[in-house]
């Protein structure tokens, strides 16, 4: 049975519609027109939409009305139908205002981004909009998305902005690597109030994300410690280092650190670490690329961030070594911080 992709959509309709974008001739030339224009926009993190960066054009509706009204006045014409002419220009009159107030239901408004937070490579991340509008009566039928390829791929949020009022949408994207990303244009648009036109606006925010890497599942265990430089103990196994070692079966309660081990046990493991007095100060954690015995380069970053994590959930003291940067060893949330944005940005 085929498993339906995310959305509705089928893997076959998605593959066929690959297929079918590589093989239009107007592919090329339709993204070089994108990315010029989008070099156009400027990057700011607060826009206010306005006429001059508002465009509206009507729908696969509104074209079809348009040929309702011209086959109606060629009848009312040929037939001198009063009444038609009376329905014929009545509709054209509503659609003609539909036509301004779709445009002014989106100009004015002004959209203000909150800076995503930093996240994994594989999750999402998440963009939150703020709307604003200063005018007296609501707006209906907002909707933003993060501006693709294809139509059929746009996820939208939509959205009512009250009157002289507020309105938050949040709308997410999956980077494919890791490091420091440019956010992606945004596009907001409305078919408020009969769908027959379409107003939309382009928005680059001048913001950026940092995505980590994926670390890698299963966690494998803590490499040994080091001697410090004014110890001459040998390491006695994984995580014997600061004072702390991994629990082993015939210690004593009153070595367990029992901190930390309701710290693990709330993020659903159940290691436990024990106090080792003779090692006390005298082993420190490094974790560098060579301890990770891997031969892909991103398989090494993946294992050194299953390392930090694992380490901070232990309350364990470590440092990190790279290509160009050394970390000394701590412990504490920011220093977890700056160990994966290291490994993010190498």
């Amino acid at each position: 049975m085929e498993t339906p992709a995310p959305g509705g959509r089928s893997p076959v309709g998605l593959a066929a519609r690959a297929i079918l974008a590589r093989l239009d001739p107007l592919a090329p030339l339709r993204q070089r027109f994108q990315r010029w224009w989008q070099a156009r926009l400027p990057l700011c993190d607060t826009l206010l939409l306005t006429q001059r960066n508002v465009y509206i054009l009507p729908t696969g509706a509104g074209w079809m009305l348009a040929l309702t009204l011209s086959l109606l006045l060629v009848a009312s014409i040929n037939f001198q139908l009063n009444l038609g002419y009376l329905f014929t220009f009545l509709l054209a009159g509503s659609a003609v205002a539909g036509m301004y107030v779709c445009h002014a239901n989106l100009r004015g408004i002004i959209l203000h981004l909150k800076a995503p937070e930093a996240h994994f490579l594989g999750s999402s991340s998440t963009i939150e909009v703020q709307l604003s509008s200063a005018r007296s009566s609501p707006r209906h039928g907002i909707a933003l998305c993060v501006h693709g390829a294809h139509r059929a791929d746009l996820h939208w949020a939509w959205t009512d902005v009250p009157a002289q009022g507020q309105a938050r949408v949040q709308v997410s994207f999956r980077p494919t690597h890791r490091g420091l990303h440019r956010l992606p244009p945004l596009m907001a648009e409305t078919r408020f109030p009969f769908g027959s036109f379409r107003v939309w606006a382009y928005w680059r925010p001048a913001a950026q994300v940092l995505v980590y890497p994926a670390p890698e599942m299963p966690a494998p265990p803590l490499p040994p410690g080091e001697p410090r430089a004014d110890g001459n103990a040998p390491a006695q196994g994984v995580g014997e280092f600061d004072g702390v070692r991994a629990y082993r079966r015939g210690d004593a309660l009153k070595l367990v650190v029992w901190k930390k081990a309701a710290r693990t046990l709330a993020s659903g493991s159940d290691e436990l670490v024990s106090r080792d007095a003779q090692q006390a100060q005298r082993h420190v954690l490094w974790l560098d690329p060579a301890r990770a015995a891997l031969p892909d380069p991103e398989a090494r970053i993946a294992r050194l961030t299953a390392w930090v994590l694992q380490a901070d959930r232990l309350g364990l003291s470590y440092g990190l070594r790279l290509p160009g940067v050394e970390i000394a060893p701590d412990a504490g949330a920011a220093h977890r911080r700056r160990c994966l944005e290291a490994l993010a940005l190498c």
